[in-house]
């Protein structure tokens, strides 16, 4: 057998072994997004709160409307929020903290879905999020919040400030 037909051989039996450990882990993945799908749909149905689900996939709920500026790309919204798990428990809030978060519309300081709920908001309102996976920390998850992949997170979010940015008009 010759050099050439032996790498041949090497680099074949490599790209099989590539595409079975992809199909494996597509399935694998499958079975995580229907669990994360099953665990927001009892959510929603044991919850008292009724949601809207955006096109992107966000779930939202007003609580309190708020009566003013409604935030755009480049305003500063500044917000104070409590992020649970849909088991209730908490892994992140600032509700005690002297000053509410500033976020910067349009930037990636935060996780999708919870930028884009602040978008529904006007200043002096709050809200719910129920922010599936895809919106919020993905597949791999954040280790330093304690939260797994396909995690679905719910935040309740006040919008105390909107700071009008250069394009707001």
């Amino acid at each position: 057998m010759t050099v050439l037909m032996k790498k041949e051989k090497l680099l074949t039996i490599f790209a099989l072994s590539v595409l079975i450990i992809s199909v494996a882990s597509c399935n694998k993945t499958n079975e995580f997004e229907e669990l994360e799908k099953q665990q927001i749909s009892e959510y929603l149905d044991k919850s008292s709160v009724a949601f809207e689900k955006k096109p992107s996939g966000l779930y939202y709920s007003q609580i309190v409307a708020g009566n003013g500026i409604v935030p755009v790309k480049y305003d500063t919204a500044y917000v104070r929020y409590t992020g649970k798990l849909l088991d209730g428990t908490i892994f992140d809030s600032n509700i005690t903290s002297s000053a509410p978060l500033a976020v910067l519309i349009g930037s990636p300081s935060v996780i999708q879905g919870f930028m884009e709920g602040i978008t529904y908001m006007a200043s002096g309102g709050k809200s719910l999020f129920l922010i599936p996976s895809s919106l919020g920390y993905g597949s791999v998850g954040n280790y330093y919040g304690g939260i797994s992949g396909y995690t679905p997170l719910l935040f309740e979010v006040q919008l105390v400030l909107v700071k009008p940015g250069k394009d707001h008009k």
